[in-house]
């Protein structure tokens, strides 16, 4: 590692922080990682006198992506001292990030919610494509058909709250509608009639929270 390093940033998994923490022991005065759910106490290992964490809030897949998905979103930071948290605030800002600080406490809260927006989104919409092959849509067709329904509703709940975007049977009350779509789910994915039965169940208790437009 060169020498007059200011700052590591740790980009492993979780579980390998520690480990990493301890492998650049005395390199830098601050270290830093990239979790969102865990501790900077995990950094201790480093020996740092100041220790940071930095977390954008965004999606990346395994491939080359673009330094510009940074720019706009949000960043979770937080340090052990002043000095690191200057340093998580800057590394974030000069990737265009706009960066808000947060506590070891309110990370496991703040890393669920990141994993329902996001990772469940991904497995509910892959239940989706699997419902669809009822209707005679491979995956490919179904993600080209569901994909402009699925940006729009993203939007509207963005926009307008989760309450005012629901639509759909539930959204009216149409209980029949409902009750064929769930047989439908068990003709043709039966091992996700009960992910169906609790998403429904949701959605019923967003409709009873609508205020009328």
């Amino acid at each position: 590692m060169p020498a007059n390093v200011d700052a590591v940033l740790l980009c492993v998994p979780d579980a390998e922080i520690p480990a990493a923490a301890e492998a650049v022991a005395g390199a830098a005065p601050l270290v830093g990682h990239t979790s969102g759910a865990t501790g900077l106490a995990a950094l201790e290992p480093s020996g740092a006198r100041g220790l940071f964490g930095l977390h954008p809030l965004q999606t990346f897949t395994g491939s080359p992506q673009d330094p510009a998905r940074f720019r706009g979103c949000r960043c979770a930071v937080g340090g052990t001292s002043a000095e690191a948290l200057d340093a998580a605030l800057g590394i974030a800002r000069s990737l265009g990030m706009d960066p808000f600080e947060l506590s070891d406490e309110q990370r496991p809260s703040y890393h669920a919610a990141a994993s329902i927006a996001s990772n469940f989104l991904v497995a509910l919409e892959a239940a989706a494509e699997e419902v669809a092959a009822g209707a005679g849509l491979d995956p490919a067709e179904a993600r080209a058909a569901l994909a402009p329904l699925v940006r729009a509703t993203v939007e509207n709940w963005a926009e307008l709250g989760p309450e005012r975007a629901l639509t759909g049977p539930v959204a009216r009350g149409d209980d029949l509608t409902v009750a064929a779509q769930r047989d439908a789910v068990r003709a043709t994915a039966p091992q996700l009639e009960a992910l169906f039965d609790v998403m429904v169940e949701r959605a019923r208790a967003l409709a009873a929270q609508k205020v009328p437009a």
